[in-house]
């Protein structure tokens, strides 16, 4: 067997209608609503599906928790207008634009939780755009 690509993840939330604003404002992202009126975050060809704590859907994962997550979202967007608009919604910046490794090369990334304390790191491939040098740089 060969995975082709990542189709969905799931999210366990304390409050879905304050993770769908958060990611609508800040990233950008549609939210969709589909079978049995559960909610997921679309983007590109992905999606992230919402679980509320305490009413996931099974099957579900053995130990759900809220926060618990650590996601790389990849833009095209310059990280300096990423950093402005998280401002501007009143995202704290944990970290960044620093050098990391993406899975297909050098990524420059910066760092933001969510409401429920999700690490969110947002990245670029584009030629590291952002000025900050690539591991092998350093």
């Amino acid at each position: 067997m060969q995975i082709e690509k990542l189709d969905h993840l799931v999210l366990t939330v304390r409050d879905i209608e304050a993770t769908c604003a958060f990611y609508a404002k800040v990233f950008g992202m549609q939210i969709v609503t589909f079978a049995d009126n559960r909610r997921a975050l679309s983007f590109g060809e992905h999606k992230i599906n919402l679980h509320e704590r305490g009413k996931e859907i099974a099957p579900n994962a053995l130990r759900p928790t809220p926060g618990s997550a650590d996601i790389c979202l990849i833009t095209r967007t310059p990280l300096s207008d990423v950093i402005l608009i998280a401002r501007h919604h009143g995202v704290e910046v944990l970290d960044g634009p620093v050098a990391r490794t993406g899975a297909t090369g050098p990524l420059a990334s910066v760092y933001f939780r969510d409401p429920d304390g999700n690490l969110i790191e947002v990245s670029n491939y584009a030629g590291n755009r952002s000025g900050v040098p690539t591991e092998g740089e350093r």
